[in-house]
């Protein structure tokens, strides 16, 4: 393992780590780039004798490091973890975390794979949730109880772009004895930091913003807490849904970009945004950057800038809105967000559909947009024909 600790980091800025923490040049040939350590096993020095703690790619390999090593300076955490999904990575802290009769207070606004995580497979084992509207603190107190172990997160929200106090959401879980876990992929730790806002565990979809350009599949946890890294690690050993070496180089070619792509998304998006509220057949739209948004202000506290996700309403309903979905050109009709290049769906129907039915059902007439980083103008055209 590097004998660098991310903290050690800690006086240089976002940009500077993101290309160089955890991409030490390599001591053979210098390459400034980390290798693609495609191999399984490793050569020991004799029984027990381990070449930089490396024995089993399962249990870590260097390029994976690379990425732990970043992901862990980024989000200002001590620990960092890549797995091969944003799911894998939920599912090892869950287990990690929880034994049958806990209790799990979720979001009322959240991916569908993660409520389907809740109600379809953890639920199975004996675990309890509930859910609450965590933009209000004293919601997600009320919906705490003696069993609670752990309060979960999204900010911004998936898909109805709903904002968290962080801070706020912190104290009621250290008033509970519960752990704050805040799922980070629409922000990215460029425009958020939750661990500095008093969450215990980030979560990551590293699929979206951090790889950021549609090719590569992954999930991360970053802690604060050395035996709680400890903890996660021996679990995603045990169980190993672990990130592939090409899948972490990958990641980490992306996570280099992400300020400058970042900064491209939240102005983008805060022009489709100011589009969308001056059209005729839009009835709501939903971005924290709008003054008029509710959680605006806490956004404004405890993000740089508003992101790349835009959500609408739109006049006519659910065939309204597929119809916009289908009829836009540069914005590809797909699932995913975070890429490159601009995205539109229907969530009811796409991403959203496990949780029809649930508390967590999301208007039919809805409309979610990850805005690229393609010219603006050229997307605001093609919203604008694809409204009609």
């Amino acid at each position: 393992m590097s004998d660098h600790h991310p903290h050690q980091h800690a006086d240089r800025s976002f940009e500077t780590l993101a290309i160089h923490a955890g991409n030490t040049a390599d001591p053979l040939t210098g390459a400034v780039v980390p290798p693609i350590y495609q191999v399984s096993t490793y050569k020991q020095d004799g029984v027990g004798g381990l070449r930089g703690g490396y024995e089993y790619s399962r249990s870590g390999n260097p390029t994976r490091t690379a990425l732990e090593e970043n992901l862990a300076a980024l989000e200002g955490g001590r620990r960092g973890l890549a797995f091969a999904s944003g799911l894998a990575a939920e599912d090892c802290l869950l287990r990690a975390l929880l034994v049958p009769g806990d209790h799990v207070v979720i979001p009322n606004d959240a991916y569908g794979g993660t409520f389907r995580l809740f109600a379809k497979v953890v639920e199975r084992w004996g675990v309890q949730w509930s859910v609450a509207d965590t933009s209000n603190a004293s919601a997600v107190r009320a919906a705490v109880t003696d069993r609670t172990k752990v309060i979960w997160v999204e900010t911004p929200s998936n898909p109805l772009l709903g904002i968290t106090d962080i801070a706020a959401v912190a104290d009621v879980a250290r008033g509970a004895g519960a752990r704050l876990v805040v799922d980070n992929t629409f922000a990215s730790p460029y425009l958020q930091q939750p661990l500095a806002l008093g969450a215990d565990i980030v979560v990551h979809s590293t699929t979206k913003y951090m790889g950021g350009h549609s090719d590569v599949v992954g999930g991360a946890l970053v802690v604060n807490d050395d035996a709680l890294g400890d903890e996660l690690a021996y679990h995603q050993n045990a169980m190993g849904a672990i990130a592939g070496p090409f899948d972490s180089w990958l990641t980490l070619r992306g996570i280099k970009t992400l300020a400058v792509r970042m900064d491209r998304h939240s102005a983008n998006a805060t022009r489709v945004a100011e589009l969308l509220v001056a059209h005729p057949k839009v009835t709501a739209v939903y971005y924290p950057g709008l003054p008029e948004h509710a959680g605006h202000e806490i956004a404004a506290k405890q993000m740089r800038a508003f992101g790349g996700m835009v959500s609408f309403r739109v006049a006519g309903g659910e065939q309204a809105a597929v119809d916009v979905c289908n009829r836009a050109e540069l914005f590809t009709l797909g699932e995913s967000l975070g890429g490159v290049e601009s995205l539109i769906e229907h969530p009811g129907r796409m991403t959203h559909a496990s949780v029809v039915g649930s508390a967590l059902e999301v208007p039919p007439d809805l409309v979610r947009l990850s805005v690229g980083i393609e010219a603006a103008d050229d997307l605001l055209a093609d919203l604008t024909r694809a409204l009609g």
